[in-house]
């Protein structure tokens, strides 16, 4: 079950949903409006799931915005941390970042109960396209979970401790590579 506007509002008054920094005008009908953090990691060489990331420039995005570039991996963050040991979360772009050719993560949406976090973005344009710290560049929903609840920082998972953007460690699973 998706949270309406007017209950996320209630559960975050309630301390059951943490959004952080908080704007009640950035509530929707069933979602919370996310804004893009002022940080992008550029990785930009060949990527081997079983190393290290590399990143091979961090980017301040200034006021005036930063052009994004097709062919180029952005990692970026939410300008918002959250959290709730009541409801997962799931995290997508939306129809106005979307209209503009700008894909943003699509390979990992859910956060847990429990995950609390500014989100790292994956960020991949189709056309050269303007971006700027603080824009809405999607939204957050927080769905009811059913079953017995187990928190994410319980599990020991290798994502519990990300704060701001953080490269892929699928490489711990898998062992050395090239």
């Amino acid at each position: 079950m998706i949270l309406t506007g007017q209950a996320i509002a209630e559960a975050a008054a309630a301390g059951e949903i943490n959004i952080d920094p908080f704007d009640p005008a950035r509530l929707s009908p069933n979602a919370y409006d996310w804004r893009l953090g002022d940080t992008l990691w550029i990785c930009s060489g060949d990527l081997d799931a079983a190393v290290p990331t590399a990143v091979d420039e961090e980017i301040t995005i200034p006021g005036d915005g930063y052009l994004l570039e097709p062919g180029v991996l952005y990692l970026g963050h939410t300008l918002e941390k959250t959290s709730s040991e009541h409801y997962a979360q799931f995290l997508n772009g939306d129809r106005t970042i979307g209209a503009l050719g700008i894909w943003v993560h699509v390979s990992a949406p859910l956060g847990h109960l429990g995950h609390g976090i500014q989100w790292t973005l994956e960020i991949r344009v189709a056309k050269p396209v303007w971006i700027y710290p603080g824009m809405t560049f999607g939204k957050l929903v927080f769905l009811r979970t059913f079953g017995r609840a187990a928190s994410y920082q319980n599990h020991g998972l290798k994502y519990a401790a990300t704060s701001g953007i953080d490269t892929s460690r699928l490489y711990e699973e898998i062992g050395t590579g090239r």
